[in-house]
């Protein structure tokens, strides 16, 4: 089914919709008809669980952070 995600242009509020067709819903909140349609960031499943471009799980070890699990890395304050 499709639900697309919109934002409202006059009270900033964003919603999502199951919508049929071109047809621009209205406003949940203030029922106005100025919405758009946004770009929706699509997400799927890798067989770990993993969703695609999600970071890896960080092998343990004694030093660094979670993130780099103490290599070098400038996400970390290069840990």
């Amino acid at each position: 089914m499709p639900i697309f995600e919109y934002k409202c242009r006059s009270c900033g509020h964003s919603f999502e919709e199951l919508v049929f067709g071109d047809l621009l819903p209205e406003c949940p909140k203030c029922h106005s008809a100025e919405t758009e349609k946004l770009i929706s960031r699509c997400s799927c499943r890798l067989g770990s669980g993993r969703a695609p471009g999600d970071p890896a799980p960080a092998a343990p070890s004694g030093g660094g952070c979670s993130g780099c699990a103490g290599g070098n890395c400038a996400s970390c304050c290069g840990h």
